[in-house]
């Protein structure tokens, strides 16, 4: 029975170009290595997922390819090449700093880096989750990296930027890994899923993009689970069910009963959402996040900041237009009060049926506000 190697390293890229979402930096990287300008120690940093390690590896490679492309990319073919594939290179070594984090570690390290490399022309080492070094580990790591030899390249990863001490984060060229928008995720599941031969829907890989919350490794591991779940294919509605993620439509559904004042309907949804298990706080930052939204569909400009397809996006529109701008800010201020004091509730489901009795009230309060001040005014003029 042949083993089945999971997406995230499947796919993995192997060149610069087929990295994900990361263009400003493997753009730098590649005009250095052209230039030549090569610093001598790089520190990347980021969320989980995004590619660091990932770029740490094709630089390393790229760097010993003996004959790289004209597009400065590795050729893969080359002797250099095929050793890294391998995991045979004899001038790329990787450290995880979690499980190698004492200072007898470091100084092993440090003897290592006296020796030349015997085939290749750099040394390239990769330490990687940096930020667990110990304190005394960075320091007998600091003059090797200040002044290391000609021949060797330090690159660093680390998910928290901020734990590093400051007197390394001087010493290395810094590169800022970004969240992966969800379009780029969702494009790269569906180039896999046509490589793989599985059906998919592409709100079903647009909705895996938005819960893997910008990291790709993540949203590759939702795409195997769901497509062992249904070997037939990846639908929108399986994935809500495997995902356990309240669909827009409750949104839309409980908007549209506040709109018109109808609270029996907003808490006959309420209890349908709680009964199929999920948590009432997570409704409630889902419905404030909904009613920021559709503040967002009021201005032609922003809907940009929208990232939820096409089909939503025009549910969105229309549902804008029917709310004003007075009950959107109202709705969106009392669901942040009730998620702000949710936790401290000792009847958690009443302190939400609350807020929405007081939402669905805000129309006919907005409407005998406006009349009074129309009175008023007008009491004025006699």
């Amino acid at each position: 029975m042949e083993n089945f190697i999971v997406s995230a390293r499947k796919y993995r890229p192997q060149t610069f170009d087929t990295v994900v979402g990361q263009s400003h930096i493997t753009t730098t990287l590649k005009n250095a290595l052209k230039s030549n300008h090569l610093a001598q120690a790089f520190l990347f940093c980021g969320p989980r997922g995004v590619g660091k390690t990932t770029c740490a590896r094709i630089l390393a490679k790229t760097i010993n390819c003996l004959t790289p492309t004209a597009d400065w990319e590795a050729c893969g073919e080359c002797e250099n090449c095929l050793a890294f594939q391998r995991n045979g290179s004899l001038n790329v070594y990787e450290l995880d700093a979690a499980s190698n984090n004492s200072v007898d570690d470091i100084r092993n390290l440090v003897d290592q880096v006296r020796f030349p490399p015997q085939n290749g022309k750099r040394k390239v080492y990769i330490i990687d989750e940096v930020h667990m070094l110990s304190t005394s580990a960075f320091n007998a790591f600091l003059k090797t990296l200040e002044e290391p030899p000609s021949y060797v390249i330090f690159i660093l990863a680390t998910t928290e930027k901020h734990k590093i001490i400051p007197t390394i984060l001087s010493r290395c060229q810094i590169f800022d890994f970004k969240r992966i928008e969800t379009r780029d995720i969702a494009q790269h599941l569906q180039n896999i899923a046509q490589k793989e031969s599985i059906q998919t829907e592409y709100d079903a890989l647009e909705l895996i993009a938005q819960k893997a919350d910008g990291g790709l490794r993540d949203a590759l591991s939702l795409f195997d689970m769901l497509s062992t779940f249904s070997p037939q294919g990846i639908t929108y509605q399986d994935s809500l069910n495997n995902l356990h993620i309240l669909d827009y439509d409750y949104y839309f559904r409980m908007t549209e009963a506040l709109l018109q004042g109808d609270l029996g309907m907003a808490y006959l949804i309420l209890d349908e959402i709680l009964r199929k298990g999920f948590d009432g706080h997570n409704f409630v930052v889902g419905l404030a996040k909904h009613f920021r939204d559709l503040l967002v569909c009021k201005d032609p400009t922003t809907l940009k900041l929208l990232e939820v397809t096409e089909k939503v996006r025009v549910q969105y529109g229309a549902q804008a237009q029917q709310a004003g701008l007075s009950f959107l800010l109202s709705a969106m201020q009392i669901a942040a009060n009730c998620e702000a004091h949710y936790k401290s509730s000792k009847q958690p489901r009443l302190h939400v049926e609350l807020a929405l009795m007081k939402i669905a009230h805000l129309q006919s309060a907005l409407a005998w506000t406006q009349q009074s001040a129309l009175v008023e005014e007008a009491e004025k003029k006699k």
